[in-house]
């Protein structure tokens, strides 16, 4: 398929960035709207889409991925791939991609803002003066410096985190259920009690699994000290709003800071409900973590250029639900992408294809998932349709896709 036919749809108001960064690339057939898709307006949008783009909010479960007939790979312009499903999408042979690095700093960045301006008790202050109150007072009010900084979740972003609050003078200690060398002088406490009693301040860098579900509960919050702050720049489902909102009733916790939710609204003409609206000690930000222009500038870069490699090479690096193939350039040749499900027997029915054609293949490269196998071709002959429909004839074939 010729790159101008291939056509590409991004959603969610995805930055500008992505649709030059398609063009430098050769695909020109990009529509990008600013809004999410749901239902059977999804359905509809993308039956003829070879590569969407979204971010948190669209939804691409199984009737979504059912209805692309023509998907190839889906790009996540966020870090998070929990609203779409994995296994369907890779179970119809589509890759999906996402950016966990390039918005790192940005999260990093506000976390530390929260965690200043809740030390100082600006957002109570803040609140306040805009009812007509002067509560000008130190008390409740601290530096940072000298405080204890407790990170559950030390990867890429809680690694960071404790970089820049170690450079205000805090002391940074850390969590993670893998072994994880410090950075600077960050400590690691060998269990979460540990860090609850330690931390002044205990911010969540953790992902959205079973195990995190609730983590943060009402017995969690009961064995933070007394009067520590909170900050939730993870993922909505980490932390019981409900309990969290009693804890802030009790002044067991002294503040939080939370940008993401457990149900947030689909587009910015909704209603944001949260029982913690009431509290003027709470900073609540409507998930903007990595909603910076930087961010979202490099988001698009990353993404764009994993999709374009997928599409037009084949390479499947860095893909979340997907066998992992890095393949070089295949210049003077016809190359054939081919998914299947992961079964005894697969490679030998397509060697006997390329042998019954007297086909040489000059390369191969093959992965495998639990379920899925996926094998990359190159071939020495011009024309790879004649033989095309065999390929696809073999009982586990997923998909067959020839690069031109």
């Amino acid at each position: 398929m010729a790159r101008n036919d291939t056509r590409v749809l991004l959603l969610e108001g995805i930055h500008e960035t992505a649709v030059d960064s398609f063009a430098a690339a050769g695909y020109l057939n990009v529509e990008r709207l600013k809004h999410s898709l749901a239902g059977p307006d999804l359905s509809s949008a993308i039956a003829d889409v070879d590569l969407i783009g979204i971010r948190s909010r669209t939804q691409i479960n199984a009737g979504a991925i059912a209805a692309a007939k023509r998907l190839k790979a889906i790009g996540c312009f966020c870090i998070g791939t929990n609203q779409v499903d994995l296994d369907s999408s890779r179970r119809e042979g589509i890759p999906v991609f996402n950016a966990p690095f390039s918005n790192t700093r940005s999260v990093a960045e506000l976390a530390i803002a929260d965690i200043i301006l809740l030390m100082r008790g600006i957002p109570e202050k803040s609140a306040r003066a805009r009812r007509g109150e002067w509560a000008k007072t130190a008390r409740n009010a601290h530096e940072v410096r000298g405080k204890c900084l407790g990170i559950v979740g030390y990867g890429r972003i809680g690694s960071q985190l404790g970089i820049l609050a170690e450079g205000l003078g805090m002391r940074v200690l850390y969590y993670d259920i893998e072994h994880k060398l410090p950075l600077g002088n960050a400590a690691p406490a060998t269990t979460l009690e540990e860090l609850f009693a330690e931390a002044d301040v205990v911010s969540l860098h953790v992902p959205e699994t079973p195990a995190t579900r609730n983590m943060i509960d009402a017995d969690a919050l009961h064995r933070m000290r007394p009067g520590s702050l909170l900050i939730n720049a993870a993922r909505g489902s980490v932390v019981d709003i409900e309990a969290l909102a009693k804890a802030l009733s009790s002044g067991q916790i002294g503040g939080a800071a939370i940008d993401v939710f457990p149900v947030e609204p689909k587009s910015n003409q909704e209603i944001f409900e949260s029982p913690l609206r009431e509290f003027d000690n709470v900073i609540l930000t409507p998930h903007i973590g990595g909603a910076t222009e930087e961010a979202q500038f490099n988001i698009a870069r990353e993404v764009v250029a994993k999709l374009v490699k997928y599409h037009a090479n084949g390479s499947s690096v860095s893909a979340v639900n997907f066998p992992q193939v890095t393949i070089p350039d295949h210049e003077g040749r016809r190359r054939i992408l081919h998914i299947h499900r992961n079964e005894p027997g697969v490679m030998e029915q397509i060697n006997r294809v390329f042998s019954a054609h007297g086909v040489n293949v000059a390369a191969q490269y093959l992965e495998t998932y639990a379920d899925v196998g996926y094998v990359v071709m190159d071939i020495e002959l011009e024309d790879a349709v004649s033989f095309l429909s065999e390929l696809e004839a073999i009982p586990a074939t997923i998909r067959v896709r020839v690069l031109r």
